[in-house]
């Protein structure tokens, strides 16, 4: 049995796309999944499957929200190695002072290549900074999330791919409880 995190986006966000958690919980066991526990309302998912594949695993669910709720949700799945270089790998932990209510972290659907970085083109968003790390970005906002065009939308559009993000909170408290599993 593998766990995995799903982290859906775009779901309860401004009154769009709308899926109670309890529902949400409901439909991922009826299609087999065992040990479905969720993370506030913003589509933060976790589950144990016999399978291994997290592509895999995000297409299956991503089919069922289709069906069961009528939503085209993006879903990216992760596993705790992901959560825990995190904190290993981002650099922003590391400054003196820093603001982690300003961290950000966007998970993307696949591994970025060196080059990718060139490709987001961050210095047109100055001040706000990041850095690539495999399936993620790292994010230093400046000002906030709410203040920037450096967002997933920018993301996907530049790169091509699915991406979703966690402000950091949000990523500890997922660690957190992929531990306790």
């Amino acid at each position: 049995m593998t766990t995995h995190l799903a982290l859906l986006r775009g779901i309860n966000v401004s009154g769009h796309s709308m899926i109670k958690m309890d529902a949400l919980k409901t439909t991922l066991e009826n299609i087999g999944f065992r040990n479905v526990e969720t993370y506030i309302q913003s589509g933060n998912v976790f589950v144990d499957s016999e399978e291994e594949n997290a592509a895999a695993v995000g297409f299956k669910i991503k089919q069922e929200i289709f069906k069961i709720f009528g939503h085209e949700v993006p879903v990216v799945v992760i596993g705790k190695a992901d959560l825990e270089a995190c904190f290993k790998n981002n650099a922003y932990l590391k400054e003196q002072e820093v603001d982690t209510k300003k961290l950000y972290v966007a998970f993307i659907s696949t591994t970025l290549s060196s080059t990718s970085m060139n490709d987001l083109r961050i210095s047109q968003f100055k001040p706000d900074e990041a850095s690539i790390d495999g399936n993620k970005i790292f994010i230093k906002y400046a000002v906030g999330a709410g203040k920037t065009r450096f967002d997933q939308k920018y993301i996907e559009k530049k790169l091509n791919v699915i991406a979703t993000i966690r402000n950091w909170n949000t990523v500890t408290q997922l660690l957190k409880m992929y531990e306790e599993r």
